[in-house]
């Protein structure tokens, strides 16, 4: 299940947000050890004050936030234009039709050890609930493609679902990763494709949901 927050609302939802930074810290430095910024056990950085559109997979029984993605347009601040211009020499895409995707993390602490340990080997059902829900989102609010920065660890996973990108810019080495701009088309058949890898055919956005990123579109 999907949960969307806009970031102008989060006082209204501030456990759950509360729990997504610190979800963020544990994936981000803790796990995979990125230089970002953590305080009190949260991670989260300038373009939280954006108030972007956050993505929250909820567990359907327990509520359990198994995962984030955030969604800024790339008309304003965004992570691929101002921290990563390396990867786009020639300029990061700007426009109201292309929107970025970055912090996509899944809970480690939502799963339990064998679970775990499954995942170094298939993609993660939740990964794969987020990216349908990327879609579903970007269509409802007429959102054609979605550009993000990512790694070579990603980029495989990208690869095994059938997820197809093209890579803009000049794919460079940062830290100790490959790092790529990539974009995606937000089209019916990439949803088709992401939902038969997770066997995800129906809409992971409930129709409350969906009916609010239509309000959104036309605010």
């Amino acid at each position: 299940m999907i949960t969307i927050v806009e970031g102008a609302e989060r006082e209204r939802h501030s456990t759950l947000i509360d729990e997504m930074f610190r979800m963020r810290a544990a994936v981000f430095a803790d796990r995979l050890e990125w230089d970002v910024t953590v305080t009190n056990g949260r991670e989260f950085d300038r373009f939280d004050a954006e108030d972007p559109l956050y993505l929250l997979s909820l567990d359907d029984r327990t509520g359990t936030l198994q995962g984030a993605v955030r969604l800024l347009p790339t008309t304003g601040p965004n992570m691929l234009r101002d921290v990563f211009p390396v990867l786009v020499p020639e300029g990061a895409p700007a426009s109201p039709l292309i929107w970025e995707s970055s912090r996509f993390a899944v809970n480690p602490a939502a799963f339990n050890e064998c679970e775990r340990a499954e995942t170094n080997h298939v993609v993660n059902r939740t990964t794969i609930e987020l990216l349908c829900g990327i879609v579903e989102v970007s269509q409802r609010a007429s959102i054609e493609h979605v550009v993000s920065v990512f790694d070579a660890r990603m980029a495989r996973i990208f690869r095994t679902i059938d997820c197809a990108f093209e890579v803009i810019g000049t794919p460079t080495r940062i830290g100790r990763t490959m790092s790529y701009a990539g974009v995606f088309d937000m089209s019916d058949a990439m949803r088709k494709r992401l939902g038969e890898a997770g066997r995800l055919l129906a809409p992971v956005l409930t129709g409350a949901e969906s009916q609010r990123i239509q309000d959104l579109r036309h605010a």
